[in-house]
């Protein structure tokens, strides 16, 4: 069995990121999944978990940081094609999220960002796997 990640991250309002989230596309296990949290499946291997702020706040003695303040972390998802960047950027910010940064486009890679409605911080990324090959070590 591989190794599981789980990124947990405090939400101001869980139906809001529930509903924005479903309509990037993305599922949500239900056995992980009650009226302070949530489970959304990224892949086999990795989940988000989206916790009530005051649920989250449970789980450390720190302040939560106020993601529409200050950056706490830059989550990165992978995308297989440069239109599948475009398309998941595109419904963030038709769903309720925000443009964060300009596109970057290197060549063998390609990609954008967003604020989710609670002001976290993603980036949507593509690397063309011929072009990564031709890069020297």
């Amino acid at each position: 069995m591989g190794r599981m990640i789980f990124v947990n991250l405090p939400v101001k309002d869980l139906e809001r990121t529930v509903h924005f989230w479903t309509g990037l596309g993305f599922t949500f296990n239900p056995q992980f999944t009650d009226d302070e949290a949530s489970c959304m499946v990224i892949s086999d291997d990795a989940c988000v978990m989206l916790l009530s702020e005051k649920f989250f706040s449970s789980f450390t003695t720190r302040q939560v940081a106020d993601a529409t303040k200050h950056t706490e972390a830059i989550l990165a998802l992978s995308a297989e094609t440069r239109e599948e960047v475009d398309r998941l950027v595109d419904a963030a910010v038709t769903t309720g999220g925000s443009v964060a940064n300009e596109a970057q486009d290197e060549g063998f890679m390609y990609g954008r960002s967003f604020h989710d409605p609670d002001g976290h911080l993603w980036e949507v990324l593509y690397m063309d796997p011929a072009a990564l090959e031709e890069q020297p070590v």
